[in-house]
C-alpha cells in the first residue's frame, strides 16, 4: 500500500486513498475540490489525506449508491465534527437518520413494484384500466402527481 513517508503523521498519499476506497484518483480529487474531504499538502506539494478520509469516501460511495445526491451527502457530513474521525456515536446517529429514510424509500419502491402494472393515480386517463382504477380522474381531487404512489388511497368503488 502507498503511504506517506512520514508515517508518524499517519497521512496517506492520494494513490493509497484511491486504492483503499476503490475510487479513481480523479474521483478523490473531485471530492476534495467540492469540499467533501480535505487534504494537507506535504512540503513537496503532494496531497496527503488523513486515514479517516477512507471512511468518509466509503460513506460517500455508499450514499451515492443509495441514490443520495452530493448535496444531501454534504449536509450529512457537515453534521459531523470537522477535522476529526467521527466517533462511533456520530456514525450511529447518522445511520439512524438514514435508516428512517431508507425504510421510506423501500416502502415507496414496494408500492411502485405492486402498482406499476396498474393505476398509480397520475391522472393520465390514457389507459383502459384508468376507467376502473381512477374513474373520472378522482385521484386529481387529492392533488397533483401520482397520488397512489405518494401514499393516498383510492376510494373503493361504490363508495364516496
Amino acid at each position: 500500500m502507498l503511504r506517506s513517508r512520514d508515517s508518524s503523521d499517519n497521512l496517506l498519499a492520494i494513490g493509497a486513498v484511491a486504492e483503499r476506497t476503490g475510487l479513481a484518483i480523479s474521483a478523490v480529487r473531485f471530492y476534495e475540490e467540492i469540499g467533501l474531504v480535505s487534504a494537507e499538502r506535504a512540503p513537496s506539494g503532494h496531497r496527503r489525506f488523513r486515514r479517516s478520509t477512507i471512511r468518509r469516501l466509503s460513506f460517500i460511495r455508499i450514499c451515492q449508491k443509495l441514490g443520495y445526491s452530493l448535496d444531501e451527502i454534504r449536509d450529512r457530513l457537515d453534521t459531523l465534527p470537522n477535522g476529526r474521525t467521527p466517533t462511533e456515536a456520530d456514525w450511529n446517529a447518522m445511520a439512524q437518520s438514514f435508516r428512517i429514510e431508507i425504510d421510506e424509500r423501500i416502502s415507496g419502491l414496494q408500492q411502485l413494484r405492486d402498482k406499476v402494472d396498474g393505476c398509480i393515480g397520475c391522472g393520465c386517463l390514457s389507459l383502459d384500466r384508468c376507467a376502473i382504477w381512477n374513474a373520472a380522474d378522482t385521484a386529481a381531487e387529492l392533488g397533483d402527481g401520482p397520488r397512489w404512489l405518494l401514499g393516498d388511497q383510492p376510494t373503493p368503488r361504490g363508495t364516496t
